[in-house]
């Protein structure tokens, strides 16, 4: 038996060249040993490349890591691109992840000494040249060439050792060591295992761009998330310039950072605070809204949670919500509806500002205080944010990060932040320019709304 000293390949006898990876003088022999107890008859072990060693004999050095040059996606990845790294980043069509990349390698080639080779195989390199001269990724070191065959493509890394691979797409790469057509199952997971090999072995970090589902998740077999060390997410909404890069799994960093870039003309532009895409800036407080702090991975980002309480002939009232989820808003209303004294008999709308999206359970006492606050006409005043998540019970219950909420909160100017029971103990320290207010129950935060807004007189037609 002989094995390929490059990609690990097994072969029956010698060959000059590697069926599989294409590499010259790679195959060498696998000496087999005798067979082991306990298997069946014919089936051998071979000698190991490398003899195991004790845990205590291996120097656990931290993993050196390259910046790309782009803050956020340095970011999320935590902290730059390590030796022989493979992320695949995957998104709905038309996110921006060939965008994001070009712009990745027009930055890491700004940085590095070596070439940064990016393949395509969905696109001519005319066509790829027009959008790097629209975002003005032109770097000489950025190499495009255009393959949909597996060797060809390791052919082009042999030639010019880069520094950084790009593929764009790990669907659209294809192996005539597999039958089936590219993007096939077989064919997506064998071009992964020899593109992590390859990467591996000469300590090269790999970009791969995978294709998404109807339902955004990454297209093809589960094992090649499992292949990868790095899986990101490009998600956004067509509607708005807003995308966010969530790492959904990596084996060198944070699994749960999120960053933020805003798509424009001539490409995409980082967003270090993405808190004023989702809030409003006015002069004048006005009734039905208010500020939540919601954490999205790691950060704490402050949103605006807008309500519309308005007058229906209609003896169903309509009820209208857009970036929160639907069926913990109609809790919410009921639990506001008792604990406020308000009979909610007319249409009830909440939104959040910016197209954000908003899960995290501490953003409840925000959308509360918003739709009491348009029920009775008492505007919020401006530099109040709320913290909380609220229970059946209308009882304010504790939530994750406070700290870091509180103090994001503090750091974006808001002066009284209210926080639920018991916060001050779990606060290291208290902002020195803020307010910290605990309310045990939503009966409470409605009468600090009270006493801290100022009422606004209903518009004709509102009751």
């Amino acid at each position: 038996m002989h094995r390929c000293a490059e990609c690990g390949v097994s072969v029956a006898k010698w060959v000059g060249q590697c069926p599989q990876c294409q590499a010259w003088g790679s195959i060498a022999e696998a000496s087999a040993v005798r067979a082991l107890p306990g298997l069946k008859s014919g089936r051998t072990g071979s000698v190991p490349d490398q003899p195991a060693r004790p845990v205590s004999e291996v120097v656990a050095l931290s993993a050196p890591r390259e910046l790309t040059g782009l803050a956020e996606f340095d970011r999320v990845l935590g902290g730059g691109l390590v030796a022989g790294q493979v992320v695949l980043l995957a998104g709905e069509p038309g996110a921006g992840k060939s965008t994001l990349l070009n712009t990745v390698a027009h930055t890491m080639a700004q940085r590095q000494a070596g070439a940064v080779l990016y393949v395509s195989g969905e696109e001519s390199v005319e066509q790829i040249s027009v959008r790097a001269r629209r975002i003005g990724a032109t770097a000489p070191g950025v190499l495009l060439a255009e393959e949909t065959d597996l060797s060809c493509l390791l052919g082009h890394v042999e030639a010019h050792d880069p520094a950084l691979l790009i593929v764009d797409s790990v669907q659209a790469i294809a192996s005539t060591a597999v039958d089936g057509r590219a993007g096939g199952m077989a064919q997506v997971q064998e071009v992964t295992q020899v593109l992590v090999r390859v990467a591996k072995a000469r300590r090269m970090p790999v970009l791969m761009i995978g294709q998404s589902t109807r339902e955004n998740a990454v297209a093809g077999p589960r094992a090649m998330e499992h292949m990868v060390d790095t899986v990101l997410t490009f998600e956004g909404d067509k509607h708005t310039s807003l995308r966010l890069l969530r790492a959904v799994k990596n084996r060198y960093g944070p699994a749960d950072e999120v960053v933020c870039f805003e798509q424009c003309d001539d490409g995409l532009r980082e967003v270090a605070d993405p808190s004023d895409l989702f809030r409003s800036h006015r002069d004048e407080p006005v009734p039905g809204t208010a500020v939540a702090v919601a954490v999205d991975g790691r950060r704490a980002v402050p949103a605006e949670v807008q309500a519309l309480v308005a007058a229906t002939s209609s003896p169903n009232p309509r009820r209208g919500v857009n970036g929160l989820d639907t069926s913990r808003v109609a809790m919410l209303l009921a639990v506001t509806e008792r604990a406020a004294g308000i009979v909610l008999d007319r249409d009830v709308f909440v939104a959040t500002v910016g197209g954000a999206k908003l899960s995290d359970p501490a953003t409840d006492l925000a959308v509360c205080l918003a739709v009491a606050s348009a029920a009775v006409g008492v505007a919020m005043p401006a530099d109040v944010a709320v913290i909380g998540e609220v229970a059946l019970s209308g009882d304010i219950r504790p939530v994750g990060h406070l700290a870091q909420r509180v103090n994001e909160a503090a750091r974006l100017g808001y002066r009284r932040i209210l926080v639920p029971p018991g916060s001050r103990k779990r606060l290291p320290s208290l902002p020195e320019d803020a307010k910290v207010v605990e309310l045990e129950h939503l009966v409470r935060a409605l009468e600090a709304l009270r006493s801290y807004a100022t009422v606004v007189p209903l518009r004709a037609g509102a009751r």
